[in-house]
């Protein structure tokens, strides 16, 4: 045999493998799409209200569009969740709710989490009869998933509630049960979480401390409120807020490859109900594909600004408007446009100034920075810190007070210049000065920035009852500011609403 024949016969050989290898994995592939599709429960779209919120039009043709996101998590027992949580089974409530907002670069997004017991109007919804509610006033927001009481909850009431709150078009809603939240968990092999204390209450059992829960502690962990932290359902929507972080981090670490999305996906979709628009799993798939160029560090959760009322919540108002306006107008909660952000990433050439919303370097976000209150006034050093943090410093504390100071002044080390730059473009008119050896960043805020109208924080006025209004420096309403977190933040820290 000529040594020409062997290589045209090898060639047939591995032409011939490689078509058998493809036409088995398209095969395996459409019948585990199959499977996927048969698993998930898509609610009814007759549902949703006739009068929405606007779609977002394109800024060019063929240009994206920013997507909101509507994640709900349903409390019902049943189905065998009652396995996982206890008690009787029933269509439940939905206690966690959060707003994600992508904004149209597709590579930021905002979680915004809306207290369960925040008073809202809950406007006409679709009854299992097919008859419609009247709009209700002053009702607690969770109780708009029960109403009418479906055998899977009335999701589209929520989404209609949302849409009639905040005047955004909701694109997507998905609903999370019990199982659903173990079974991704255990997909993924546990998640990182932080327990503030030992936990041992209502058949929750959880040991303090770093640890990777999946399963029914994870479960555990995300609707737990009373004998963990301030026993609150603020700082349980904080700690759920930061577990979500672990596992954006932990789908991200483990790349965006089928061999990754497949099996969280099958273990997903056996206990979530969607709209119809998500309801194959490629849809499923592709839609969680179009995120996988959102860092962790441009994710962002903020909680509705919000004031205990009597035993209930109440938005806090001009904030709360603010904060919808911004994401209507696609906006970061700093005011800025997310348009051309890929740019501003790159290195800024020597002199240039700094540009406001670009993203922080892991090094920028973890660098020492301390605030000072330079003026007296309570709290002022507070706020300033809240005002560092909403941007995504995470190594922030409050120093000594040293008042008589008129003008806000950013100190730092020569090799923090970059970080300094940007910490001294959030406080509009502040001088900078370099302080060789210190090793840190230091921000002495002066009366010029009380002039600013900012107002107390939580040193003196807990965030549990905010009243007056105002908009720090930086251009972030204080409402909006004290109730932020980035999603790259320390598990561990501000895990209570008084933290």
């Amino acid at each position: 045999m000529s040594s020409s024949t062997r290589r045209r016969r090898y060639l047939r050989t591995a032409i011939g493998l490689a078509a058998v290898l493809v036409l088995s994995v398209v095969g395996a592939g459409a019948w585990f799409y199959h499977r996927l599709d048969s698993n998930i429960t898509t609610f009814d779209a007759g549902g949703v209200a006739t009068e929405r919120p606007p779609a977002p039009v394109p800024a060019t043709p063929g240009a994206q569009v920013p997507v909101n996101v509507l994640l709900l998590g349903s409390d019902t027992r049943d189905d065998g969740n009652n396995a996982l949580g206890g008690g009787d089974e029933g269509v439940g409530n939905s206690d966690t709710a959060i707003l994600v907002h992508v904004y149209a670069d597709h590579k930021h997004a905002v979680g915004v989490s809306i207290p369960r017991d925040t008073l809202v109007t809950i406007p006409s919804c679709k009854l299992a009869n097919g008859s419609w509610s009247k709009p209700r006033n002053d009702q607690m927001f969770n109780s708009a998933f029960s109403l009418g009481e479906l055998p899977k909850g009335n999701p589209a009431c929520t989404q209609n509630t949302v849409e009639a709150l905040t005047g955004l078009r909701i694109d997507h809603t998905v609903v999370v049960d019990f199982k659903g939240a173990a079974a991704m968990t255990d997909a993924l092999g546990g998640v990182d979480a932080c327990v503030p204390n030992d936990v041992n209450e209502y058949g929750i059992q959880l040991k303090k401390g770093m640890q990777k829960l999946s399963g029914k502690s994870a479960v555990d962990y995300l609707r737990a409120r009373h004998g963990i932290g301030d026993n609150s359902d603020i700082g349980r929507m904080r700690r759920q807020q930061a577990f979500l972080s672990s596992m954006i981090k932990k789908v991200q670490g483990d790349g965006f490859s089928l061999p990754t999305l497949l099996p969280l996906a099958d273990a997903a979709t056996k206990s979530l109900t969607v709209d119809e628009g998500l309801g194959t799993a490629m849809k499923l798939v592709d839609f969680a594909r179009s995120m996988e160029d959102i860092k962790l560090s441009d994710v962002t959760f903020v909680t509705a600004p919000w004031r205990f009322a009597g035993d209930r919540v109440r938005l806090v108002q001009p904030d709360a408007d603010t904060l919808w306006k911004l994401l209507k107008e696609d906006r970061t909660l700093d005011g800025q446009s997310t348009a051309g952000t890929g740019a501003a990433t790159a290195p800024a050439s020597a002199g240039a100034s700094p540009t406001p919303n670009a993203p922080l370097t892991a090094e920028q976000a973890a660098a020492p920075i301390t605030v000072v209150n330079g003026v007296g006034t309570a709290g002022l050093a507070g706020s300033g810190a809240e005002t560092l943090k909403a941007r995504g410093f995470q190594n922030v504390t409050l120093g000594a007070n040293n008042p008589g100071k008129q003008h806000t002044q950013v100190s730092y080390d020569p090799s923090l210049k970059a970080t300094a730059d940007q910490v001294t473009a959030l406080f509009p008119g502040a001088g900078a000065v370099e302080e060789p050896g210190s090793g840190a960043i230091t921000v002495t805020l002066g009366a010029d920035y009380r002039a600013a109208g900012t107002q107390l924080d939580s040193v003196t006025t807990p965030p549990a009852s905010p009243t007056a209004t105002t908009t720090a420096p930086s251009g972030v309403p204080t409402g909006i500011a004290e109730n932020t977190r980035g999603a790259d933040t320390d598990p561990c820290a501000d895990l209570t609403f008084g933290s």
